[in-house]
């Protein structure tokens, strides 16, 4: 009987590039790497209400890392609640289309970065190391993309 042998967790998660989909506001600049994104979250603890669309927030998400991987800082701005859904998205894309004009040598392609945690408005934006069903993986918060062995830079959704 073979016993399959499962990766562990590498110290630095490569991330792909995927233009149109979840990963295309990611690359390198001059000062490192870069993932932006615009998400949506509910404040930590929320239970859902009927409500919802009020305490559900809408964000633009710029995160900064060296070129060793190592998280330098988070830019996050709240942008509006899904009441107001196109408008909050809208100004979120605007603001991060801003943030990422600003980089100097900005380029899009895969990045690797290692686990980070930034908290902001009671909403977790990181990626983080968890265990799910006995297997490691990292998982980016609140875009809920899942990282897993290959460790190609492809993830799950």
């Amino acid at each position: 009987m073979t016993t399959l042998q499962r990766m562990t967790v590498p110290e630095i998660i490569p991330i792909g590039y995927e233009p149109g989909y979840h990963t295309d506001t990611i690359g390198h600049w001059d000062g490192g790497q870069f993932f932006g994104s615009v998400v949506a979250a509910f404040p930590d603890g929320y239970t859902h209400t009927d409500d919802w669309p009020a305490h559900k927030h809408w964000h633009a998400v710029l995160h900064t890392f060296d070129a060793s991987g190592h998280h330098l800082g988070s830019r996050v701005e709240r942008t509006g609640t899904d009441e107001s859904h196109r408008a909050s998205v809208d100004t979120a894309r605007s603001l991060l289309t801003q943030w990422l004009d600003a980089l100097p040598g900005r380029s899009y392609g895969d990045i690797a970065i290692r686990p980070f945690r930034h908290e902001f408005d009671g909403v977790l934006f990181g990626l983080v190391i968890e265990t799910f069903e006995g297997t490691e993986h990292a998982e980016l918060y609140p875009d809920t993309l899942g990282f897993y062995e290959p460790w190609d830079g492809s993830y799950d959704t």
